[in-house]
């Protein structure tokens, strides 16, 4: 990347099971690992892993200068939970239209 910032993207070999309120939202063995200069490791999931029918699209989108345009999903009681890069730049086009949480279970 640029400035001292990198972006790296793996398979992460952990089982991400993610649960709000009692609520299994995900649970997945196929996760890739992102790691990003300033921010935690985040998980990003298969749309099959994730209980997507739970979920309501957000009107929010953020813009990240690494990553691009991200869209949200929400809970009734947990708004922009979820969110997603459906065209994402080059460097990480691995994330595409993968679903990442805020908190997750990796084990």
């Amino acid at each position: 990347m640029t400035d001292g910032h990198t972006i790296t993207i793996e398979q992460s070999g952990r089982h991400v099971r993610v649960v709000h309120e009692g609520l299994v939202l995900a649970d997945s063995d196929r996760a890739l690992v992102l790691r990003e200069t300033g921010c935690p490791p985040r998980y990003y999931l298969p749309a099959e892993d994730v209980r997507t029918d739970l979920l309501t699209p957000s009107d929010t989108h953020t813009y990240c200068p690494f990553k691009g345009t991200a869209s949200y999903w929400s809970l009734p009681d947990a708004p922009d939970l979820v969110w997603a890069y459906p065209d994402p730049k080059a460097d990480v086009a691995q994330i595409r239209d993968r679903l990442c949480f805020y908190h997750v279970d990796a084990s």
